[in-house]
């Protein structure tokens, strides 16, 4: 039976270089909302017989978004790897925004949070719609799915 959908997520943990506790809580809502509701159909994988569940990697390297798709008993399926250059400015601006809306949330009012936190998930919303421009023809998903590995991708880039 098909079960196009992602059952395990593991960031390359020597990737990530520091996070903080908003950001480790961010990473965590993540991987757990994306466990609980995903669509993800790598079409390589699916078109030779491999048809779900998924277990997925995901790393940086050289500049790139390297996603490794295995299935449920950890055997290599495809590695798909994305050029990260357009990605640049929508992390920056993600990590800009969440830097204040994470301050907000200590000092600012309802209105200055409801206000910026409006804004980060307009840039959150363009960063999946562009997720998903450049995963097409590769894998099918959704925007929701494609919101939650935006975020991942996010930490993998923390420099500190």
């Amino acid at each position: 039976m098909a079960d196009a959908r992602i059952i395990h997520i593991e960031l390359d943990e020597a990737t990530i270089l520091w996070r903080n506790a908003d950001i480790e809580q961010e990473r965590r809502i993540a991987i757990f909302d994306l466990i609980e509701e995903n669509r993800f159909k790598p079409l390589r994988a699916w078109e030779a017989g491999h048809q779900g569940p998924y277990r997925l990697r995901l790393a940086v390297d050289d500049g790139r978004l390297v996603l490794t798709v295995a299935d449920e008993s950890e055997q290599l399926l495809e590695t798909l790897i994305l050029g990260l250059g357009r990605f640049r400015r929508p992390i920056r601006e993600y990590f800009a925004i969440c830097d204040s809306y994470y301050q907000a949330i200590r000092k600012a009012t309802a209105n200055e949070i409801e206000t910026i936190d409006m804004a980060r998930r307009g840039v959150h919303n363009d960063a999946a719609e562009l997720l998903l421009e450049r995963l097409e023809g590769k894998v099918e998903t959704d925007f929701a799915t494609a919101r939650r590995l935006f975020t991942l991708i996010c930490v993998l880039h923390i420099r500190g």
